[in-house]
């Protein structure tokens, strides 16, 4: 229900500001506390929509919206907006709520499309590596620098394979002369990808920097996206020099594939002979795949298949020999259909950052930012002989209080930084500069975005609409629980008192038996049963019949509730006396029925619970009402009011 109430008072919407600021008079005031016309616009406007299947009038509606609003104010005067759990799980959708004004949307959007264009279009590249360690020096990088830019230069007149053979330090070169084979976006780090895809058919690119190094690229060719496929294979491993297994992998390999072709099944065969365990037990299968995920011998093989159920000779990869059966294949599936896959990449990768580095920027130069570099390089210094969590350092940087920056006229101190830092001690970088940059920028990063989160209800008018929803949904919530959900279902002294007056409500079309159906295992079972219905108080048959008859052996079974002609058989035969058979279960053959015969009205409130506590809680709701525009004062401004606009 806690979802229902938030989600018809919240509507996401994430357009610019919906209402002009300017000219927002008070509607109307609900103990004193002012409530603007554009508050209650919105809310209006977003309930009342065209398609809206409860279209309420004006009127009708700040009746409603004056309700709401005086639950929320009795749910502040209990203080509950002061408890732990409302103050969390308000902050929980905040921060939900403030991802998309805190990133450039445009460019998370360009980076989508971006991703779904590359899709389309697989690349052949090569590449040659020279690694640069995380923590590498300058000079470390320089000197990588320089033997890239070397091997760009005999690239101009030597052979790509051949130069990749003898330089390239990524460990496959040896075997596959740099030659990565096809790829696609996602397939490979986004600052490798973006150079395979800027860089045209039989070109050798620039030195581009990744986490790995630096790398040349060269793109062989380029193709329409073959898109997914799905396959089942069957495999035998190989070792690189040991000739007896490798024959004996053939051999196997080979055997296997005459078996196909005389017509055992494959999935049989799989799950008996395959080597790879993991699809062994699934026929074979392995997940969908597209370009780049396969070793490229077994890759080409595969989608060398070209109909469902086509299987290939015994190919030989890096791992083994393999038989492939092709399952399925489907092609790119439509921008809108491919979104939501897309944005979890694009989370998991490089890219992620791009949007909120954007943001960043902006912010920067709409905040005047503005940095003290003779300020920022005393952390230099106390680093040239510190580590960052070297409590000396620590205590050392805590002294220091002069402006490190500044931004939307709000000045940081160095004292600040150092309390970051303090926190933020851990990095990979080894130079003192470098370490006080990255977590200065961390730092700075982090002050921006909560200083922009701070301005988020004076920007945007739909944000602070949305906040304030959320904040009142909850206390609704909250309070309605307490005063209404929550107190009929337990009141069951109140229940009762309002079903007694309210009893004629309840009337039934068809008489109802309200009782119990005994079935007993055996005849004597049957008699002691039928006695021990006879002496006991109504509620404590079903424990006596448990515990008198029922031991290791379950000798009888109950039954209880309210009946209708035709919902019980046995209920039907000895209670409305019907004539039609009925045949008891083999195993219990001995049954009787104990109840009485309710012919218009039930006999108390537990025989209609659920509607005498729907009701119920009507009638608490609308006396807590007339509770609460007696305790709050409420004025609402006609001619204000008369303002509104409507869709």
């Amino acid at each position: 229900m806690k979802s229902t109430v938030i989600t018809f008072l919240a509507f996401i919407a994430f357009s610019g500001s919906l209402f002009a600021q300017a000219a927002d008079p008070v509607l109307m005031t609900i103990n004193g506390k002012p409530v603007l016309k554009s508050e209650f616009e919105y809310i209006y406007n977003k309930n009342n929509s065209n398609n809206s299947l409860d279209k309420k009038t004006l009127d009708e509606y700040v009746d409603l919206f004056v309700n709401f609003k005086l639950k929320v104010e009795e749910a502040e005067s209990q203080g509950i907006d002061t408890t732990s759990s409302f103050i969390n799980e308000l902050a929980g959708y905040r921060t939900q709520l403030t991802k998309p004004y805190l990133t450039d949307q445009k460019v998370d959007d360009q980076l989508l499309l971006e991703a779904y264009d590359r899709m389309k279009e697989d690349i052949d590249v090569s590449h040659i590596l020279i690694r640069i360690q995380p923590n590498a020096t300058p000079a470390d990088t320089l000197k990588a620098w320089n033997e890239i830019n070397d091997i760009a230069k005999r690239l101009k007149k030597e052979d790509f394979a051949k130069v990749a053979k003898e330089v390239s330090q990524d460990q496959s070169a040896e075997q596959n002369a740099g030659h990565i084979g096809w790829i696609s976006a996602f397939r490979t780090v986004y600052p490798f990808e973006t150079m395979a895809y800027n860089t045209s058919v039989g070109s050798i690119s620039k030195p581009i920097r990744t986490a790995f190094g630096y790398h040349i690229l060269k793109v062989h060719a380029r193709r329409n996206s073959l898109g997914e496929i799905l396959v089942s294979h069957i495999m035998k491993f190989t070792s690189q020099g040991d000739s007896a297994m490798n024959k004996s992998a053939k051999i196997s390999i080979d055997s296997i594939y005459q078996r196909i072709k005389a017509g055992d099944d494959f999935g049989t065969l799989a799950k008996s002979y395959s080597m790879d365990k993991g699809s062994a037990e699934k026929n074979g299968e392995l997940p969908w795949f597209g370009a780049g995920r396969m070793v490229p011998e077994f890759e080409n093989a595969a989608f060398a298949l070209k109909n469902t159920g086509d299987v290939s000779q015994p190919i030989l990869s890096a791992y083994g020999w393999h038989i492939i059966k092709l399952i399925d294949r489907k092609g790119i599936e439509t921008f809108e259909n491919s979104k939501a896959d897309l944005e979890r990449k694009v989370k998991r990768d490089e890219r992620a950052n791009r949007g909120q580095e954007a943001f960043l920027n902006k912010l920067r130069s709409d905040y005047t930012y503005k940095v003290n570099k003779a300020n920022l390089q005393e952390f230099y210094k106390l680093a040239e002989s510190r580590k960052l969590s070297d409590s000396i350092f620590t205590i050392e940087a805590a002294k220091l209080n002069k402006t490190l920056f500044s931004f939307a006229n709000k000045n940081f101190t160095q004292d600040e930084f150092a309390e970051y830092l303090k926190n933020n001690s851990n990095t990979e970088k080894t130079i003192p500069s470098e370490m006080i940059d990255e977590k200065f920028y961390a730092f700075v990063d982090s002050k921006l975005l909560a200083y922009e989160d701070s301005q988020l209800e004076k920007k945007y008018d739909d944000f602070r609409f949305l906040m304030q929803e959320y904040h009142d949904g909850i206390l609704l919530f909250e309070v309605s629980n307490k005063e209404v959900w929550e107190k009929a279902s337990k009141d069951t002294e109140g229940l009762d008192k309002y079903f007694r007056s309210h009893k004629t409500d309840y009337t039934w079309e068809k008489a109802h038996y309200k009782g119990r159906v005994i079935s007993c295992k055996d005849k004597a079972t049957f008699k002691a049963a039928k006695s021990i219905v006879k002496k006991s108080h109504n509620d404590s048959i079903d424990k006596y019949l448990r515990t008198r008859l029922n031991d290791s052996i379950q000798y009888v079974k109950i039954e209880k509730g309210l009946f209708v002609q035709g919902e019980n058989k046995a209920v039907d035969k000895f209670a409305f006396k019907s004539k039609d058979k009925f045949t008891p279960a083999e195993d219990y053959p001995y049954v009787f029925v104990t109840g009485k015969m309710l012919k218009k009205l039930p006999e108390d409130y537990t025989d209609v619970r659920g509607l005498v506590t729907a009701d119920y809680q009507e009638y608490l709701e609308k006396e807590w009402i007339k509770a609460l525009r007696a305790k709050y004062p409420v004025t609402v401004e006609q001619n204000v009011l008369k303002t509104v606009k409507t869709n």
